[in-house]
């Protein structure tokens, strides 16, 4: 589904060039759960943006479905993103002016699906997710767990083939921590491809393999956790 080759990305100021990526290679196959961790810095928010074409590399091959989207324009990465790719951030990102049900709505108004359709799908994600009674509310109205429960919702509604989630238990207690990665391991179970970062080793330990970072590079990866290797799902 995915591969990385020789990828490296740099920011630059007036003064200083910081390498955050340098000569990444990372291989992802459908239905993989993976966890990518390392150290504050260490690139994996960088690796996580490139990986949803939010940001592109320096130099380097970057294979999605069997295309070199490396070199591709803003507008075709973006048509990319739309159908294949739903995001999972820390901080929830939800829209306070709009409720829940319209939250996860949007995406679907992005890709222009007819307003019955719409409709349908959200009631469904809601219920798949146990936030349907909340539709009618307000972000500011639920409970950390409840708003990462409707930004889960929000990514999967266009049935994308792959998650990418920003450290996303990284605002919520345990208990709520332990329920959107219930939710994350469902779909994978379903066949979504999932590549998580997180600092937190308990909840790394949910994913089929583990990529370790440093100073941005791959440092290791290993095959452990909850799922081995021979029960990975292929799309």
């Amino acid at each position: 589904m995915i591969k990385m080759h020789d990828l490296t990305k740099s920011y630059r100021t007036a003064d200083v060039e910081t390498t955050a990526l340098s000569h990444i290679n990372v291989e992802v196959k459908a239905g993989e759960f993976i966890a990518i961790m390392g150290p504050s810095g260490c690139g994996k928010s960088t690796l996580l943006n490139v990986l949803g074409m939010l940001d592109t590399p320096d130099s380097g091959g970057y294979l999605f479905a069997g295309e070199d989207v490396a070199g591709y324009s803003e507008n075709r990465l973006a048509d990319i993103r739309k159908e294949n790719i739903g995001f999972i951030f820390q901080s929830f990102n939800l829209v306070d002016e709009l409720s829940v049900a319209e939250n996860v709505m949007l995406p679907l108004l992005y890709q222009k699906v007819p307003p019955g359709e719409r409709k349908e799908r959200v009631q469904a994600v809601l219920e798949r997710v146990g936030i349907a009674h909340r539709a009618d509310h307000r972000p500011q109205q639920l409970s950390g767990g409840q708003q990462q429960r409707v930004a889960v919702a929000r990514a999967v509604v266009t049935n994308p083939k792959l998650i990418l989630a920003d450290e996303p238990t990284g605002n919520l207690d345990s208990t709520n921590g332990e329920e959107v990665l219930d939710l994350l391991n469902q779909l994978n179970d379903d066949g979504t491809t999932v590549i998580m970062v997180t600092h937190d080793q308990s909840h790394a330990d949910h994913a089929s393999r583990i990529i370790n970072m440093l100073d941005g590079r791959v440092l290791s990866e290993n095959v452990v956790g909850m799922k081995q290797a021979g029960e990975v799902r292929h799309a």
